[in-house]
């Protein structure tokens, strides 16, 4: 299994290497629309190459692997910023995937999964939304679907909602009389509108980030993601997955950018000398391996954990919290490595810097998970 593994891992990297970084261009990550072709043609090349959809299995398409394997094989994609949007395996569609898997019925898996999955369609999670609405704390949810006639109506504001320019479809969560309710709302709706896409910091996100409105949304009982009043339990159990696999792709992105940073300092002379013959460059370095190595070592533990079907909601937290800060500080490092070069677009050094930034927010922020961490601690008595 490990040969076939290694295998695989090869063929991605090679694809990387070939197709996806050959791709990338400093002017291709706003534009929402060029991405959008981008994508879609590498995922063409990607299907021929034996790589699509590592997280799905056989009989979707998608090639089975459990966690360990899939943390080969996303970290080697996340090399490049297009490589885990050409295997299909990038958020929001992946964790949608997931979700419409674990809780879609026949028909919703037919008409949503399965185009989903072919990449014919994107879609969006649609739960942020601007204060006083729900953000890290979910219970602050505002947005309302109500009961009326045999249909639901639903209203509400959402905000930095990932991939929701051209998609077909959201997975919207609502609260309802009996809890928060997951339902999937076509974006040709007439209540669902989107304002405007959000300009951030970090580029090539496939669909943007988008402000949306839902005004008098009117959707059917088929509309609803498995049970009524259950859709906080199943934002919970798609954010797990969904910190691993970031993880896992921000490392491969992290370590691009001190691979060329390496390549930088080995070759760059400075006051009679290589920058590699530097200590202060050496001790960057050498952390940020340390910080890679160490992400790598959580990340596997965890997914190993998964795969024997026990809970990582702990583990799980700390690790997005190590890595988020890990993977930023390598990629902080390079930019001051490479110097005024770390900072341009003639790399893609610092396009990685601002895209690792939002990690360390995305998925829960830092803050949040160490106090959730702590009462944990505390309230069961766990040993460090």
């Amino acid at each position: 299994m490990q040969d076939s593994i290694a295998q695989l891992r090869a063929r991605v990297r090679q694809f990387v290497e070939q197709h996806a970084i050959p791709s990338e261009e400093p002017s291709l990550a706003h534009d929402v629309q060029r991405l959008d072709a981008v994508v879609r043609r590498l995922q063409g090349v990607a299907r021929e190459a034996g790589i699509y959809a590592p997280h799905l299995p056989p009989e979707y398409g998608g090639l089975g692997l459990d966690w360990q394997a899939r943390a080969e094989i996303l970290e080697e994609a996340g090399r490049s910023f297009l490589g885990a949007p050409a295997l299909n395996c990038a958020p929001p569609d992946q964790p949608n995937m997931i979700n419409l898997l674990r809780h879609g019925n026949a028909a919703q898996r037919e008409r949503y999964l399965l185009p989903l999955v072919r990449g014919e369609i994107r879609s969006c999670f649609a739960m942020t939304e601007p204060a006083p609405g729900a953000g890290s704390d979910p219970s602050m949810l505002r947005t309302t679907a109500e009961r009326q006639h045999g249909k639901w109506i639903i209203n509400g504001h959402k905000w930095f909602i990932s991939g929701a320019v051209d998609a077909a479809f959201a997975i919207v969560l609502a609260r309802t009389d009996t809890g928060a309710t997951m339902f999937i709302v076509d974006t040709s709706n007439p209540g669902y509108r989107l304002v405007r896409n959000i300009a951030g910091m970090d580029g090539y996100q496939v669909g943007g980030h988008g402000e949306i409105v839902f005004e008098n949304c009117v959707v059917d009982d088929d509309a609803v993601l498995g049970e009524v009043g259950q859709g906080f339990a199943y934002a919970q159990a798609r954010l797990e997955p969904a910190r691993l696999s970031h993880c896992m792709r921000f490392i491969g992105r992290a370590s691009r950018a001190m691979e060329i940073a390496q390549q930088y300092a080995a070759q760059r002379e400075s006051f009679g000398q290589r920058l590699a013959d530097l200590q202060q460059v050496q001790a960057m370095v050498a952390d940020s391996h340390i910080d890679l190595h160490a992400s790598r070592l959580m990340v596997r533990d965890c997914a190993r954990k998964m795969d024997a079907g026990e809970s990582v909601k702990h583990d799980s937290a700390m690790t997005k919290i190590f890595v988020s800060e890990a993977v930023w500080r390598v990629a902080d490092r390079a930019v001051q490595i490479m110097g005024a070069l770390g900072i341009s677009d003639d790399t893609p050094v610092s396009m990685i810097q601002r895209e690792l930034r939002p990690f360390r927010i995305y998925d829960g922020a830092s803050e949040l998970h160490r106090a959730t961490l702590a009462r944990r601690i505390f309230q069961y008595g766990l040993r460090p």
